[in-house]
């Protein structure tokens, strides 16, 4: 079918055009581009002009997807959601690069025959719905966190479609389905009821098991004339892989559902092709992004990936051929070339592979950046307006536009704010709204000016992202226990916990948590005491030793610790207080400039940004020196709440300098500054080694003249020779990184000026807390939302795959870390890289090399001198590099998961997506230790527990920064958590504010069973959290809550756990009575006060009633306690009697008139 084709066009204008063409015909498009970068420009343009929910990007498969061990999963969810909305035409815009047209998919037909929807009311067999999402690639898991899990309790099936924004549990009642409901996996609690919800596959290719003997037996027929042909080649390696991996194949086609599935074998599985063109609407109009660069994209798409095909062939890494995992470039163009299609180009077009029916050229410009001053732009829009051009400004807030408005209204230009009716040639129309960019086209006489061209930059459109996990409930403390971890009982001390024993005392079971000691000593720690047991987290990762139970030696090790903080916190709170009496400068309100210049920032800042920007300004505006911690990871946007209060210190004409530890950093700094301030008269300058003795003079002296407005050195800045000529904020990035001499000069240099420090090591909350109200800290915890998710793999080690990866990465402009955690062999490591990809320019970096000369690989490095960096693990901590978003790491197993964590971190630093390849050597034998750090790299991927260790790992090396490594000993001697509340104590003791003692815990002792029975709860740490949580209620109300989220996560209660619950209440409710115990005696149960009451005769008269008969069981003592005779009363009348006495106790207020007549 022949194509129009448009040219004269680019930028913002294509998708202002596109949307135009949308909004005219009514049909649904699909943009296809060169590649994914250009695809996410299509996408942040789209986003501007359409609800989010209406458009969607369907990116490239990765070719290496079908080796690994694990991946996380963002791309394979926004693929899936596509092919979901696809065929039924649930879209405006779909953007697709070209490359992901070449991938065969299911057809069309069999891939609907993989959806089933469910129903309230409906009949459900629980086997074979579990057997069906196991075929669709679900795992099973205890909890379901993370999209493609399941898990089943009992009648309670929770499962997380990759396609919804939230997971889904089902109830049944015997065999028809009760309730389908919405849950919160953080919180596990169910928020919305639903009728209906239809569950779909979890991976692209499935296959149920039905046919699966007959399939695999064929499978080995095929396979078996392959191993003959590599055996005869002498390719013994090679068939000895491609056997292994025949028989992992085979164990999938008969037992679906393990975690990659069957990508390897789609061809073999459904032989006639279909692509994504097959899944759209016969009403879809394609729109070709640039004619002559897809045609060139196809063929060289499609040489690549059969030479990897090829190559993986012969090395037995796969059985079938590129043909059964792609289309050929020419079945594609003839795909193309079948639809109805508009060709975008920028230049006109001929010889494409199909004809242009009609060809037509724009005439339209993108703008440039207008040149200041006022007069300049104001000329410009009078022009346009003598033309009777439409002029229409975009801005992101409406402020803005305000501003915008008085300043045209100045120079006798009206402009409307969002007026009713356009008018060509009348008034300049303010519309809130944005573009990458502006243009003019000529043809409409019309002109849309954004901000980019008033001001310089413009905010990055935002695109928001479902399933996008945040930091901040991440950096609660973990506290998941598991057998064999340590922990603190908070009076005897070390132990190791042991797991959930269920005892039975006088026939009464319970469950308690057992403690191993040292020696053979035990500990039962009833389950409603769970609370004085914490997780044990040491400053380093070797095993603490382990208390005795009883003697003192737990109480000497807490005492000295204890003193040990006191010190800190005498320290603390002295620091604090003289600088509170210390006079300081107080800094002027934001003026206009701040304004415009906050304005230009080019993202949408986080809440916690703006949290700590606020809090920041309000320090400046007090009289007295800031001294503030901002703690966030790399590329949070520390630098940024940085620049603000610079440019804040600037404007009332103060000197800023800002202290960095190595030179790259200040480098960095220098750009970054530069670039942020180049619209404004300030003098921003840096003072590194790599300046020449003539220009550190000249700096020098323009700084003690006041010439300089901001100086960004190293510990050079430290030197006597540096003055200021009227400093008034200080920036220390990192002030852990600097010597004890640095330190000390770096005291005397922050006297009297405002001074804020930043880390990028995250701080745990339990410390922040402690130490509030003695530390001014902000937590930045939340990345920004435009960022994309890094792709993170966890794959065997293989020279094509790294081939790939670091081609692909070259591909688009970008470049590489390789980290190879080994000195001795770096090089060797680096020569064989460069035979691998001898086009790559690469360079060495590790730690035992001179500082000037790794400050000067690493400066190039970040200028794009070198593609690919060879490094040891130095890489991971300190550098922003937005360009570097691949990165493959050697032998991930030999290195910690919070090792990991910040090297992933490396990566990911723009809206680029980025990749990380963990990797581990082929048929090694792993050790023990090893195989557990690589099954928790895999959890590692999905952001789970492995995810959350490594962060409490890195938050201790937080602590260690604030209170110095000296406490690196005191932390270990009692765990982190308790360290912290000692501190916490001292702090409120010192400040004369230590907090009440807490109530005194009735003792109960009732004839109930009161545990968790394992057939409706199994998993021992499920069970842990339930019994934390009952602990933790203090109050009725949250009581209830917490049995309301038991039986909306679990089911009904069984009995023995409906006790546990009541007996909960009952303390409850017996502490705000004040009783001291309720104690079973034979069959009387006596109820005692902890002081003597007298009960008025209404109160008596009111309870009589309202226990009915149960009320002759009952006998008032004479000191005002009771005795209830409990033979013949049935468990839940029992618990019914005691609340009714309970609450009226409660209720009776316990004033000291009703007691005083008995105590006179």
């Amino acid at each position: 079918m022949p194509a129009l084709g448009i040219s004269g066009i680019s930028g913002s204008l294509k998708a202002f055009f596109l949307a135009s063409i949308q909004q005219r015909t009514q049909r649904p498009l699909m943009v296809i581009t060169t590649s994914g970068e250009n695809s996410n420009k299509w996408m942040n343009e789209l986003l501007q002009l359409y609800p989010s929910e209406q458009i969607f990007s369907f990116p490239d498969k990765d070719p290496i997807s079908f080796e690994v061990v694990a991946r996380s999963l963002e791309l394979t969810i926004q693929r899936l959601k596509v092919l979901e909305r696809l065929p039924q035409g649930e879209f405006s815009v779909v953007v697709v690069p070209v490359r992901a047209l070449l991938w065969r998919l299911m057809p069309l037909m069999e891939w609907q025959r993989y959806h089933r929807t469910l129903k309230e009311g409906m009949t459900l067999d629980l086997t074979a719905f579990l057997e069906l999402l196991v075929s669709l690639g679900y795992e099973r898991a205890e909890i379901v966190e993370a999209p493609g899990q399941f898990s089943v309790r009992g009648g309670i099936i929770d499962f997380y479609p990759l396609t919804e924004r939230q997971p889904v549990r089902l109830e049944l009642f015997d065999d028809e389905i009760e309730s389908l409901r919405r849950f919160v996996p953080d919180s596990q609690r169910s928020f919305e009821a639903l009728t209906q919800i239809t569950v779909s596959p979890a991976r692209e290719i499935v296959s149920s098991h039905t046919d699966g003997e007959a399939l695999g037996k064929r499978l080995q027929q095929i396979g078996e004339s392959v191993l003959k042909r590599l055996r005869q080649e002498g390719k013994k390696a090679a068939a000895q892989e491609l056997e292994k991996r025949l028989e992992s194949w085979r164990e999938r086609l008969i037992f679906p559902g393990s975690a990659e599935g069957l990508e390897p074998l789609r061809g073999f599985l459904y032989p006639q092709a279909a692509t994504l063109l097959d899944y759209l609407p016969a009403n879809v109009l394609l729109i070709l992004d640039d004619l002559s660069s897809i045609e060139a994209e196809i063929e060289e798409a499609w040489q690549e990936l059969t030479e990897l095909w090829h190559s993986h062939l012969e090395e037995g890494k796969l059985l079938f051929g590129p043909e059964d995992h792609l289309v050929s470039g020419n079945v594609l163009r003839e795909q193309l070339a079948s639809r109805q299609t508009v060709a975008f180009s920028l230049l006109p077009q001929s010889g494409f592979s199909w004809q242009l029916s009609q060809s037509m050229s724009l005439a339209g410009r993108t703008l440039p950046r207008f040149l200041r001053p006022v007069e300049s732009i104001i000329t410009e829009f009078n022009e346009w307006k003598k033309k009777g051009y439409l002029v229409v400004i975009l801005v992101t807030e409406a402020e803005q536009g305000v501003h915008l408005q008085q300043t045209f209204l100045d120079y006798g230009l009206i402009a409307v704010w969002e007026p009713e009716e356009l008018i060509r040639g009348g008034p300049i129309v303010l519309l809130r709204g944005q573009l990458s960019n502006g243009f003019e086209l000529t043809n409409a006489r019309l002109v849309v000016v954004t901000e980019k061209e008033l001001f310089g930059q413009a905010r990055r459109p935002r695109q928001r992202r479902p399933f996008s996990s945040t930091r901040g409930t991440q950096l609660e403390a973990f506290t998941e226990l598991k057998v064999g971890d340590y922990v603190v009982h908070v009076n005897h001390g070390i132990g190791q916990y042991q797991g959930v024993e269920m005892i039975a005392i006088a026939g009464i079971q319970k469950d308690y948590l057992v403690v191993q000691y040292a020696g053979e000593d035990r500990l039962y720690v009833p389950t409603d005491q769970v609370s004085l047991l914490q997780k044990y987290i040491g400053a380093d990762a070797l095993a603490p030793k382990l208390n005795k139970l009883g003697g003192n030696e737990w109480q000497r090790t807490r005492a000295r610790v204890k003193q040990s903080v006191k010190d800190i916190a005498q320290e603390l709170i002295e620091l604090y207080a003289a600088r509170e009496a210390v006079p300081g400068f107080s800094f002027s309100p934001d003026n206009a400039w701040q304004k415009e210049f906050e304005a230009a920032f080019p993202y949408e800042e986080t809440p916690d940004q703006w949290q700590s920007i606020e809090v920041i300004k309000q320090d400046m505006l007090r009289p007295r020196p800031m001294d503030r911690l901002l703690c966030g990871d790399v590329g949070y946007g520390k630098t940024e709440v940085a620049l603000r209060a610079v440019f804040k210190a600037v404007m009332d004409s103060k000197q800023v300098a800002v202290l960095v530890p190595t030179t790259i950093l200040a480098q960095q700094h220098y750009h970054t500054f530069q670039e942020r301030l180049a619209d404004y008269p300030v003098t921003v300058e840096v003072l590194s080694r790599f300046r020449t003795p003539r220009e550190q003079k000249d700096i020098l002296a323009r700084t003690a003249l006041g010439q300089i407005d901001i100086l960004i050195g190293t510990h050079r800045l430290l030197s006597n020779d540096v003055t200021f000529r009227d400093l008034g904020l200080l920036i220390v990035d990192e002030e852990q990184r600097f010597g004890v001499t640095h330190k000390e000069r770096l005291k005397r240099l922050r006297q009297n000026v405002d001074v804020l420090t930043l880390t990028a090591t995250p701080i745990p909350r339990t410390l922040h807390m402690a130490l509030a109200g003695v530390r001014d800290m902000s937590l930045i915890e939340t990345p920004p939302e435009d960022r994309y998710p890094v792709q993170t793999y966890v794959v065997e080690y293989s020279p094509e795959l790294v081939r790939e990866a670091i081609n692909r990465e070259l591909r688009r402009g970008g470049q590489v870390y390789y980290v190879h955690n080994r000195i001795f062999d770096l090089r060797s490591v680096a020569l064989l890289l460069q035979e691998l990809i001898p086009e790559a320019r690469l360079a060495i970096a590790h730690g035992q090399m001179k500082e000037d000369q790794l400050e000067r690989i690493m400066l190039d490095f970040v200028e794009g001198e070198y593609d690919v960096l060879v490094s040891t693990s130095i890489v991971e901590s300190g550098l922003d590099i937005p360009n570097v978003n691949t990165l493959i790491v050697e032998d991930a197993d030999h290195l910690g998961l919070a090792q990991l964590y910040q090297l992933r971190g490396r990566v990911g630093r723009s809206n680029r997506l980025a990749y990380a390849y963990f990797t581990y050597r082929k048929d090694k034998v792993i050790t023990e230790v090893a195989s557990k750090r690589l099954q928790a790299i895999r959890d590692f991927t999905e952001f789970g527990s492995g995810f959350k260790i490594a962060l409490r790992d890195l938050e201790i090396r937080g602590a260690g920064n604030i209170l110095g490594a000296e406490q690196h000993g005191h932390m270990t001697a009692v765990g982190f958590d308790m360290y912290c509340r000692l501190l916490e104590e001292s702090i409120q003791e010192l400040q004369g504010e230590s907090p009440p003692p807490p109530p005194a815990i009735p003792v109960m002792e009732l004839p109930l069973d009161t545990y968790i029975p394992d057939e409706y709860l199994s998993d021992p740490r499920l069970k842990v959290e339930i019994y934390k949580k009952l602990a933790g209620a203090y109050t009725v109300e949250r009581l209830e809550e917490l049995a309301a989220e038991i039986r909306d996560r679990f089911g009904v209660l069984p009995e023995a756990l409906e006790n546990l619950i009541n007996l909960t209440r009952l303390r409850l409710l017996a502490v705000k009575a004040e009783i001291s115990n309720l104690q079973q005696l034979g069959d009387q149960l006596y109820v005692r006060f902890s002081q003597p009451i007298i009960w008025p005769t209404d109160t008596l008269a009111r309870l009589t009633r309202r226990l009915g008969r149960h009320a002759r069981s009952l006998s008032l003592l004479n000191n005002g306690d009771f005795r209830l005779r409990t033979q013949g009363i049935a468990p839940a009348d029992l618990v019914a009697i005691l609340e009714t006495l309970l609450w009226e106790a409660a209720n009776l207020g316990m004033n000291k008139e009703s007691r005083g007549e008995t105590e006179n």
